[in-house]
């Protein structure tokens, strides 16, 4: 269950962010973005956030690994160390203790 909802914060944070890239380059196509390049704001429903939120804390024990400042980066290598450590991890540890049981 950790690996769907960490697998899933990064997938909504994809389309989110490639959304994102699209509405801004057609609006520089049509030469009605604005100038100022802040980024708009984000309109996340609830379980969006709570994805977010919960996915941030599972992850959160992998944040000294990143040092760069790309979001994309940032969350992709937390994303991967989270798979590795709780879905690999904890599913060799399961079966090694069920066959110590």
């Amino acid at each position: 269950m950790i690996c769907v909802i960490v697998a899933a914060s990064f997938l909504v944070f994809a389309v989110q962010q490639t959304k994102s890239a699209s509405n801004h380059q057609q609006a520089s196509l049509t030469g009605t973005g604005t100038s100022s390049g802040e980024p708009s704001t984000r309109n996340e429903g609830s379980i969006h956030k709570a994805l977010d939120e919960v996915s941030s804390e599972l992850t959160s024990p992998f944040a000294g690994i990143v040092t760069g400042s790309s979001e994309w980066a940032t969350r992709g290598i937390r994303m991967l160390a989270a798979l590795v450590v709780y879905g690999f991890g904890l599913g060799y540890l399961a079966r090694v203790l069920r066959v110590r049981v």
